[in-house]
């Protein structure tokens, strides 16, 4: 009889247990919103209305930032718009970006200074 009540008790726990790990889902590292989709479709189908699609899908995801659950923009997120900034000719906006992505993620800081030098070399040499 006591050894059915251990056993009963044990085999509750182990439900209890199980159950509760699958009502908690863990918090998002990052946000994406639309990104990965836009940028899969820019790739695929190159153009200038899927690069201004991805460029949009990357400013929504930075402005709604604060209202998503990881409250982060995804690493490389910034950099990208910068470059996208950059191919658009708007050089303050993509420095701007660069410079965010740098004080967001360290350790892109190398990468980001290398294209912020490119781009101050080359607004020198068209002045």
């Amino acid at each position: 009889m006591r050894k059915n009540i251990i056993i009963g008790f044990c085999t509750a726990g182990a439900i209890a247990l199980t159950m509760s790990g699958c009502g908690a889902q863990p918090k998002p590292l990052y946000t994406y919103g639309n990104y990965s989709e836009n940028y899969y479709h820019s790739k695929k189908n190159i153009s200038p209305e899927s690069a201004l699609e991805l460029q949009k899908s990357i400013e929504f995801a930075i402005e709604n930032t604060e209202n998503t659950r990881s409250g982060r923009v995804a690493p490389g997120m910034y950099a990208n718009l910068g470059y996208i900034y950059l191919k658009g000719g708007e050089t303050d906006k993509a420095i701007e970006s660069f410079t965010k992505e740098k004080s967001i993620y360290p350790e892109s800081a190398h990468f980001m200074d290398r294209m912020i030098k490119k781009i101050e070399v080359a607004q020198g040499e068209n002045k």
